[in-house]
């Protein structure tokens, strides 16, 4: 049974509930067991609307106008307990206590709800409420994240939250693929089928599949965002639009696309490398080899060393529009040139 109709019948049980006491207490108190069916019907419908309009609101914003409600009215009691009215008649005392304490309570409410937990420990001196960590807060998936792979020793290493959120609508479009008749997208999609069975199967990572039954009529992208906004949960994905969309809606995201970009070594003029030089460059006399994040580092007058592996030193760099290209010379590029000058001679 869907979430959403859970909730329904749930409602429609609490109706027919409020409509049977209601009978009950007409009859009880003599008067028409009909006329208290409706009473109750009526007061039940009216908690199912204070429920649809109270469905923005969270646990924590609740517990928050709560703890502000009960500062609100503990200054009001303080107040009141001044006897400032003493001498006015007992209708004005009433009037200004009811005033008083609606606009303390209120007003403690609504300062509770703006305030973050660790201003709290300026209302209640050595004590401060956990701060929740990046590391725990949920992470919702995407697709492109699922199938690239790098999720789980990612979240192995500690650097992501290991409470992973995985939509209804993502693991659709993984069968989706899986079932595809494109072997290409075929075998992404059943790859991407094998990491989640991987990840469910950890003890290390808290895995979850989030039902959503009332965003059908919204594309995968547009859901995970409001799955994200909805859940409170951070957005992890490798599509750069989706990235600009979610920070558009002010929904935190981790693009890994990012990450990897601000994790490719840094090289300067001057640092030594251990390269392999794989394939011969533009130039007659020119050696290519590869960094570990794919840039590439042209290596001169290292043609005799093409397929093995030799030390260079970073001469320059040039950003380009396809990335990073870096210039290299051989270390002793003299002393490595001279035994093939001396043969050729």
């Amino acid at each position: 049974m869907t979430p959403a109709l859970t909730v329904n019948l749930l409602r429609v049980l609490f109706v027919t509930f409020c409509g049977t006491i209601g009978g009950i207490a007409g009859a009880e108190m003599q008067q028409s067991a009909p006329l208290g069916i409706a009473t109750g019907v009526v007061f039940g419908l009216l908690v199912v609307l204070a429920d649809r309009l109270l469905k923005g609101l969270s646990l924590r914003a609740f517990s928050s106008a709560t703890f502000g409600l009960l500062l609100g009215l503990l200054f009001a009691n303080l107040l009141m307990a001044s006897q400032v009215l003493r001498f006015q008649p007992e209708s004005t005392q009433w009037a200004a206590r009811l005033i008083v304490y609606c606009t303390f309570g209120y007003l403690g409410m609504m300062l509770a709800m703006r305030s973050n937990r660790d201003e709290f420990s300026l209302i209640i001196p050595y004590v401060r409420f956990a701060r929740e960590t990046t590391q725990h807060e949920p992470l919702v998936v995407d697709t492109s994240v699922i199938i690239d792979g790098r999720i789980a020793d990612l979240c192995a290493t500690g650097f992501l939250s290991r409470s992973l959120i995985v939509p209804r609508s993502v693991l659709a479009e993984l069968q989706t693929l899986a079932d595809s008749r494109d072997p290409i997208k075929r075998e992404r999609g059943r790859r991407g089928l094998d990491i989640l069975n991987q990840l469910q199967r950890s003890r290390e990572i808290e895995f979850t599949i989030h039902e959503t039954t009332d965003d059908a009529e919204l594309d995968t992208d547009a859901r995970l965002v409001r799955t994200a906004k909805v859940l409170q949960a951070r957005l992890l994905t490798n599509d750069a639009a989706l990235t600009q969309v979610a920070r558009l809606q002010q929904v935190p995201v981790l693009n890994l696309a990012d990450l990897a970009l601000a994790l490719r070594p840094v090289v300067f003029a001057g640092d030594e490398l251990e390269l392999h030089l794989v394939k011969e460059g533009r130039d007659a006399h020119q050696a290519v080899g590869y960094l570990s994040d794919g840039t590439m580092i042209v290596v001169n007058h290292a043609r005799p060393h093409l397929g093995s592996t030799a030390t260079v030193v970073v001469s320059s760099a040039l950003q380009t529009a396809a990335g990073r290209l870096i210039f290299a010379e051989l270390k002793g590029g003299a002393d490595h040139r001279a035994p093939q000058m001396r043969a050729a001679s």
